[in-house]
């Protein structure tokens, strides 16, 4: 039996920039859905849509294609679309080439429906690569207590806390902390713009005492900085936020809505 997280949305976008990418979105998505009854929103932006991602998903899951012509990836422009879009309380940011024990996810949602948290991560904050060997075997075996087991023999994906990947929300309280800043454009600092948002505006934070486990892809340009000039906007305004208190996230916020 599925377990009931109908109350929940899980938002995927996607750029299929390489086969790795495309098998992990449909391994990632297809899974969620075997283990759920819960909503899944699956957004592909790409310069055109050669049908091979929506075939490949269970039919019951939400895809829409967007024709996008940029080669820069504008995550947070789409994520809050993608917020308004669904219709649930609470909604999840979830990464295309992220697993972890469905048994966690239900442990973060329990604790969004109680209130004891209104962002929650289903996760410590370390984020451990797989390696192609170990993706690979997981494919095969689809069982998520096989990168568990294996854990010792992966590298982790960065070298600090991670706060991206994999967030859980009270969709009112994304609204109040002015939702995802799109001045982070592209990949960048958008995930820790976010929880900094969350800390300073005083939401209620929860972490679980899990790894995440990042499923190994080649990494293009939507996986780094593309400029300097990206690279300091974003940190700019990651600083800024990173300082800023309740209040200057509420002016933040009007501020946004009255332009």
């Amino acid at each position: 039996m599925k377990i009931d997280l109908k109350d929940i949305t899980f938002l995927i976008l996607v750029r299929l920039d390489s086969i790795e990418r495309l098998e992990n979105t449909i391994v990632v998505v297809n899974d969620l859905a075997k283990h759920f009854d819960t909503n899944i929103y699956v957004l592909e932006a790409a310069n055109y849509n050669n049908g091979i991602l929506k075939q490949a998903l269970n039919k019951k899951i939400k895809y829409y294609f967007e024709q996008d012509k940029d080669p820069v990836l504008h995550k947070t422009l789409y994520y809050n679309r993608m917020v308004k879009e669904s219709n649930t309380p609470f909604f999840s940011i979830w990464d295309t080439d992220t697993v972890v024990d469905k048994n966690v996810i239900v442990e973060v949602v329990e604790c969004l429906r109680n209130g004891k948290a209104e962002i929650a991560f289903p996760y410590d904050g370390v984020f451990m690569d797989t390696s192609d060997i170990l993706r690979e075997f997981y494919f095969k075996k689809r069982d998520v207590k096989v990168l568990y087991r294996h854990k010792n023999k992966m590298e982790h994906l960065y070298h600090q806390h991670i706060v991206g990947g994999a967030v859980f929300l009270n969709k009112q309280k994304f609204f109040e902390i002015g939702m995802d800043n799109e001045k982070h454009y592209g990949w960048g600092n958008d995930d820790f713009d976010r929880f900094y948002r969350a800390q300073n505006y005083g939401l209620k934070i929860y972490n679980t005492d899990n790894c995440l486990f990042h499923l190994s892809h080649p990494r293009g340009i939507n996986s780094y900085f593309r400029s300097n000039v990206q690279q300091n906007i974003s940190t700019d305004e990651l600083h800024k936020i990173e300082n800023s208190s309740k209040e200057d996230i509420i002016k933040d916020f009007k501020l946004i809505n009255s332009e």
